[in-house]
């Protein structure tokens, strides 16, 4: 099982995905809300948070737990 999560556009708001899951974990009306989620479970399950922008680009991702290869620029 990949450790990531998804926080992706949907059409009623935006959806926290796993890699191969059937649905999404949770949907939000916001994106703010739906990466708080996210971190949340992230923070929990030690997951790597991958957040998209509306166009579906990747915008920003957050690892926690244990990183094999931490960034060098501190958060």
């Amino acid at each position: 099982m990949e450790k990531r999560i998804h926080v992706v556009p949907r059409g009623d708001g935006w959806a926290a995905v796993r890699p191969n899951a059937g649905r999404a974990s949770f949907v939000a009306p916001t994106q703010t809300q739906a990466v708080r989620q996210a971190t949340d479970l992230g923070k929990r399950e030690g997951l790597e948070v991958v957040i998209h922008r509306p166009n579906g680009q990747i915008r920003d991702s957050i690892s926690y737990g244990n990183d094999p290869c931490p960034p060098r620029d501190q958060r």
